[in-house]
Order: structure tokens, then C-alpha cells, then sequence
């Protein structure tokens, strides 16, 4: 049989990595739609949060912050520690 089907971490690590590719389509939808949403009014109509432009500050400043609470409550609720050591079959 195949190794990749029979060892139990190849699932963990399909699983997570597809996690990972959520949280990054996630960031791009989420940057790209202030950005480019808030972003194509003219300069005449931008408000601003702190001296930075409205959607600049949703964008990059929100985004980030939003994206690393994120990452920290996945890594600390749904990813799993995995041992990287082989397991010989007796």
C-alpha cells in the first residue's frame, strides 16, 4: 500500500494546508475590497483614521491585525502538532 494513504499525518497536513490557503484567500478578499473598494473615490471624498486614508487604514492597519488574531486562534485551536519522526511499522 501507499505510504501517503496509510500515515495518518498526510490527512493532519492536507487539512491544514488547505486551512492556510483559506486564511489567505481570506486576507486577499479582505484587502482587496477596501482597497480597491474604498480606494477608487476620488482623493476629494477620502476620510481619514489617524492621518491615514480611510482605505488604507480598513485595508492594511485593520486587515493585519484581523489576519494575526486570526492565525493565533487557528494555530491555537485547530492545528495539530504532529511528529516528524518515522514510525516503524512492527
Amino acid at each position: 500500500m501507499n505510504k501517503e494513504t496509510t500515515d495518518p499525518r498526510f490527512k493532519i497536513a492536507h487539512r491544514e494546508a488547505w486551512i492556510g490557503i483559506g486564511l489567505a484567500i481570506f486576507n486577499f478578499i479582505w484587502w482587496f475590497g477596501f482597497a480597491y473598494g474604498l480606494g477608487s473615490r476620488p482623493v476629494e471624498d477620502y476620510t481619514y483614521i489617524f492621518g491615514l486614508p480611510d482605505w488604507f487604514f480598513y485595508s492594511c492597519v485593520v486587515g493585519f491585525i484581523l489576519i494575526s488574531i486570526l492565525v493565533i486562534i487557528i494555530t491555537k485551536f485547530f492545528l495539530t502538532e504532529v511528529s516528524f519522526d518515522e514510525e516503524e511499522d512492527v
